[in-house]
């Protein structure tokens, strides 16, 4: 992330990214969380990088980490943030229900997915990676389920 220089008091801040749209190329705009969803905000004061063509010719957008502009993934359109939701469900249920720790967890994917273990974030997923995650968790589970239930 640049630095830029406050030319008032010499003080460095964070600049925002230069996040660009995959599906349509323009530059993603922080903004409110309800810009998106409006009243239905879960989280007040939470943010968004939103494709600048939202909401008219492109829908993309995703969330950024609380106190920060870091995007927690990159921008995805409601087919792809929906299988995003899905495999995150998915994964999930493997370390919430302490089959194993978080990071044990990623550990795990990583291996499955044959990817490294810093590229297995979810909110960087394709289409592909979230079925994958999802099939892999699943055959996990029911692996497990099996076992516990014999």
């Amino acid at each position: 992330m640049k630095l830029m220089c406050n030319k008032k008091n010499g003080r460095s801040r964070k600049r925002q990214p230069d996040i660009i749209c995959p599906y349509c190329g323009r530059r993603a705009v922080l903004r409110p969380a309800e810009y998106v969803y409006g009243s239905h905000t879960i989280v007040h004061g939470s943010r968004l990088y939103v494709c600048s063509n939202y909401p008219g010719r492109c829908d993309a957008y995703v969330s950024v980490h609380e106190g920060t502009n870091t995007p927690k993934g990159e921008l995805a359109d409601g087919n792809l943030r929906n299988k995003r939701i899905q495999a995150h469900r998915a994964f999930d249920r493997l370390w919430k229900s302490r089959l194993m720790t978080r990071s044990e967890a990623y550990g795990w994917l990583a291996l499955k997915l044959e990817i490294e273990p810093g590229e297995a974030h979810i909110g960087n997923f394709s289409d592909y990676y979230c079925e994958q995650t999802v099939a892999e968790c699943e055959k996990f589970w029911n692996s497990c389920c099996k076992k516990a239930a014999a």
